[in-house]
């Protein structure tokens, strides 16, 4: 079974996951950008402190068969004192992300502080879309598993060949699944999952092997902000079950799990 049936929650002590993404977009508010967002920063920066701003090259678009460039877009950055939480914002977009999750109650209570911050700043008429981004990156080296194959733990709909018996992974060189599809509650999945190396990372076991499980959750439309709280209650749940659709109880048991 792809998704998990059950609604039962886990704190997990040691939990796979390398960030969280939940990004905003919205119609282009072109004071954004004009200037530098002030007003903005003073009602976060008590979490978010250091700021910093920086310029990006957008690819160009073709349209009729000729390529036109886009303008640079400034993408503002708000980080926390600790460095595990940021705030970006664009004359299109909100993002907030962290690499230090804990539970999604705190995330979701982070997000509301920054969404209240940007909709009295700057009355947005509506969101496009929100996007609910889990990457998750299983190492078997950082929960003591390292004499089990990913069939052991992984569940078989995410495996592809690596769940036949006479297919040895350590032969392997690459093995993803990419899925696209809609889901119940109006609501998107874009997922990977496969074997890779983590990019970006400077720490012990940075060049293991692990399995990535990286879903993109989201829901499009003309969205006013009082449907964003049950649209990203929604992701959530999505993003939770697919994930608990995906381990096994030996890796569930592995990652140190408490009931909530």
């Amino acid at each position: 079974m792809l998704f998990s049936q059950s609604d039962r929650r886990f704190f997990y002590s040691r939990p796979p996951l390398v960030e969280v993404i939940c990004q905003l977009r919205f119609p282009t508010i072109l004071s954004i950008g004009s200037q530098e967002p002030a007003a903005f920063q003073d009602l976060i920066r008590g979490e978010y402190p250091r700021y910093a701003a920086q310029t990006e090259r957008l690819a160009p678009k073709v349209e009729g068969g000729t390529v036109q460039q886009q303008p640079p877009v400034i993408n503002y950055n708000f980080v926390s004192q600790d460095g595990k939480w940021k705030v970006n914002l664009t004359n299109s977009f909100i993002a907030l992300s962290t690499r230090g999750y804990s539970q999604w109650e705190d995330f979701a209570q982070r997000l509301d502080v920054v969404l209240a911050g940007f909709i009295s700043t700057y009355q947005p008429s509506f969101f496009e879309r929100i996007g609910l981004r889990y990457i998750n990156a299983v190492s078997r080296r950082a929960l003591d598993l390292e004499g089990y194959l990913w069939d052991d733990l992984i569940q078989s709909a995410y495996l592809g060949i690596l769940e036949e018996p006479d297919v040895d992974e350590t032969r392997v060189t690459k093995c993803s699944l990419d899925v696209e599809m809609p889901l119940e509650d109006d609501c998107r999945m874009k997922l990977h999952a496969g074997p890779g190396l983590l990019k970006n990372v400077k720490q012990p076991g940075a060049g293991e092997a692990r399995f990535i499980l990286d879903g993109d959750f989201s829901a499009a439309g003309n969205l006013p902000a009082d449907q964003i709280p049950s649209r990203m209650e929604a992701l959530h749940g999505w993003a939770w079950r697919t994930f608990q659709g995906a381990i096994t109880d030996r890796l569930h048991d592995a990652m140190g799990p408490t009931p909530l």
